[in-house]
């Protein structure tokens, strides 16, 4: 009887190497391809600029000084946030910045619903821009947008919002990475 022998021809690895390849492939382009590339789109609409000026009498009694002013800019805009993502998204903060014609940046929070109706009293001539808030905590559920309006607060004269370089809005999201949008 013959000796029973088990060797094996000799195999190249290189077809279910290919073949591995190939599936991997395939699933990555799956992936890429079915997963949304960004997080959330913003839009603005309807936005409002207003310049408001305030005077405080002087209670010095030093002889020269008088009442000064104040200029103020009030940034009404409204916003649109589309979530592309299959997870809901949460607004943490929204943010504005201006950076003005000679390069000083300025930074401000959106105002909250608690501190619009101070801000009403104070200028009655906002009042009639007030629209419903976009809020911070706001959760967007997934393939759903949500829109409201954001009310900002600039320290500084129209003259310097006229002649700005850039101004921006900032939603920074839990979880997600922040989404910026231009002011027009």
């Amino acid at each position: 009887m013959p000796d029973p022998t088990f060797a094996q021809p000799a195999r190249s690895p290189i077809l279910p190497l290919l073949i591995a390849a190939g599936v991997l492939a395939l699933i990555a382009a799956g992936v890429f391809y079915f997963n949304p590339h960004d997080t959330a789109s913003l839009s603005l609409s309807n936005t409002s600029v207003v310049p408001t000026q305030t005077t405080f009498k002087s209670q010095s009694i030093v002889v020269g000084e008088g009442a000064s002013t104040q200029d103020d800019l009030y940034v009404f805009t409204t916003l649109k946030v589309d979530d592309h993502l299959r997870l809901p998204i949460t607004i943490n903060t929204i943010t504005a910045s201006l950076i003005t014609g000679d390069n000083q940046e300025s930074a401000t929070s959106a105002i909250s619903k608690s501190d619009l109706p101070a801000i009403f009293i104070a200028f009655p001539k906002l009042k009639p821009l007030a629209a419903p808030p976009l809020l911070r905590e706001t959760t967007i559920a997934p393939g759903q947008s949500a829109e409201g309006q954001l009310v900002f607060h600039f320290p500084v004269p129209k003259s310097t919002w006229d002649t700005r370089k850039s101004a921006t809005i900032t939603l920074d999201l839990y979880h997600q990475t922040p989404q910026t949008i231009v002011i027009p």
